[in-house]
């Protein structure tokens, strides 16, 4: 039976793509590209990780190894070559609560029972659901995390000294004329050469300048010091003082209550995020990303953060474009930011620490100006008024709370409005039947289930109707549970007059739904896939209407 269920399980898992330059020709050319684009990325990642650390209310050092464990695993043997995954605000935010009650030990022993849920998900193949997301919740989504992105830029707007007090006076607008010069740069290096990276060459000219000429601006060392040492393997769970001071996470019954509401959270947000990125990449690429690869990759790498003390992570639109914008098509580019960022942490951290936070706010500016889909304000005015309002209700939703209720949020709402056009649809065409005499024949049109049940029973005039009434589907489906009990509720209706009623065209689903339901009257077998048109009688009682 074992082996079994080992062969089964076999069968569900496809041999995943893990070539490192998966379609790309191996140039030298391109080797330097993505080690450039990698470059980039690693430079953003390092304000963004050390701020997601913050909001989660652990050191900065929680936040930096995720951004490089979680990166680097994604992007071995993720499900789409020139994603960027990292520690998250979106995560950030559900754990603070976490750490704020129980401790960072907790924090971690979550995170690795985040990402055993998101390998399970993989496994089963859970992330094709992420196909049921219509594009205007994509749109939403896109427009909204641009403007989580912006606003999350403008904390580096603070005093370093004094994070309640804005920056005021010459520092102000020597910060703005800084983000202003770096975008400058990232619009218009591409105009005069391809071979740097125009976020890199951004990055680099404003960093050299606020070097050179000491100029007085907030840099990445007056948030945080960066410097540490290679992640070390920590197991949270046990007795006694863990990292940073707080107690171990003990392996009880008790810790599981604790920590699987936030595991399972976290891992909704992170396979919602990271599915959802990924279809992003591939739209930009032109290529498909395998969505249970992915489901695996990231519950892999949080296993490992959990166990190597990160704070876990998931895909980073900010940062993916960032790469994708720069060149970035291989698995090279992310792995090579995370090599980086580690390299950072361990030996250029005072080089680091020196970058201005100015040219880095420009370069996620430039980020936001190009995910904003700013054709959605065109779309808008060209498609039916209930997406309209899905895409600005789905922005809307990301900014105020975040992405995964965002998210369900529109597709129920999208799923709703479906149910609901589709209920209106149905409608019946009568005539009296040509091969039975004085018999009445209902043509029913539209799919019949729970939105359109009520339509479908006042249809018919039960008193007026002749002794035989034939109700043809051939244009319509029956669909669920309650579209079988609206078919018995009206044969019990004409049973009660004592008339018969039969039904026609059954499609081979719906002649397999009634059959199984047990309302369908057959003498012999038959084939729904039928030349001439079968009629079957309802059996009435079954479901037990009145």
């Amino acid at each position: 039976m074992t082996r079994g269920i080992m062969a089964t399980l076999a069968k569900q898992i496809s041999p995943p793509n893990l070539s490192i330059m998966q379609d790309e020709g191996f140039t030298v050319g391109r080797v330097r590209t993505e080690l450039l684009s990698g470059l980039t990325v690693a430079l953003a990642l390092v304000p963004e990780a050390v701020a997601f650390a913050f909001v989660a209310g652990v050191h900065p050092l929680v936040g930096l190894y995720a951004a490089f464990l979680v990166g680097l695993i994604t992007a071995v043997i993720g499900g789409r070559p020139g994603m960027i995954s990292g520690a998250t605000g979106a995560l950030a935010v559900v754990m603070v609560a976490l750490v704020a009650q129980h401790g960072v030990e907790y924090l971690f022993a979550t995170v690795v029972l985040m990402g055993i849920l998101q390998v399970i998900a993989g496994v089963m193949h859970w992330g094709k659901f992420i196909r049921l997301v219509p594009h205007p919740v994509m749109l939403g989504f896109v427009n909204g995390l641009a403007i989580v992105i912006f606003l999350a830029q403008l904390t580096q707007f603070k005093d370093p000294a004094n994070p309640d007090m804005w920056l005021a006076g010459p520092q102000l607008v020597m910060m703005l004329g800084l983000v202003a010069l770096t975008m400058l740069i990232i619009w218009g290096m591409p105009k005069i050469t391809s071979v740097i990276p125009a976020p890199l060459a951004g990055i680099g000219v404003v960093a050299g300048l606020v070097i050179a000429f000491g100029i007085n601006v907030p840099t990445v060392g007056d948030m945080a010091s960066i410097k540490g040492g290679l992640p070390s393997f920590h197991n949270p769970f046990g007795t006694g003082e863990g990292l940073y001071g707080t107690a171990l996470a003990p392996m009880t019954l008790e810790t599981l209550q604790i920590i699987l509401p936030y595991a399972v959270i976290l891992a909704a947000i992170g396979l919602i995020e990271s599915l959802l990125t990924l279809n992003l990449v591939g739209e930009i690429t032109g290529k498909r990303g395998g969505a249970s690869q992915e489901c695996i990759a990231q519950g892999t790498s949080n296993i490992v953060t959990g166990f190597f003390g990160g704070m876990g992570g998931c895909a980073m639109i900010g940062q993916s474009m960032i790469n994708v914008k720069s060149g970035g098509r291989t698995r090279i580019a992310g792995i090579a930011a995370a090599l980086f960022l580690l390299l950072f942490i361990v030996v250029a951290s005072p080089l680091i620490e020196q970058i201005p936070l100015a040219a880095l706010v420009g370069v996620m500016f430039m980020v936001v100006i190009g995910t904003f889909a700013w054709n959605s304000f065109k779309v808008m005015t060209k498609v039916p008024a209930m997406d309209a309002f899905v895409i600005v209700l789905v922005t809307v939703v990301t900014v105020m709370t975040d992405l995964a209720i965002a998210v369900v949020v529109g597709v129920i709402v999208s799923a709703l409005a479906y149910a609901w056009n589709n209920a209106r649809r149905i409608h019946a065409y009568t005539r009296e039947s040509e091969s039975d005499k004085g018999a009445k024949v209902y043509e029913i049109e539209g799919p019949l289930f729970f939105g359109s049940t009520d339509g479908f029973i006042e249809l018919f005039d039960v008193a007026g109707d002749p002794d035989r009434v034939i109700v043809d589907f051939a244009r319509s489906r029956v669909v669920d549970q309650s579209a079988l009990q609206a078919i018995e509720a009206i044969a019990g209706k004409y049973e009660g007059e004592g008339k018969s009623i039969v039904l026609r065209h059954l499609s081979r689903d719906c002649h397999q739904l009634l059959t199984k339901a047990g309302h369908l009257m057959v003498d012999s077998d038959d084939d729904p896939d039928y030349q001439v048109a079968t009629d079957y009688s309802v059996r009435t009682g079954v479901l037990g209407s009145h």
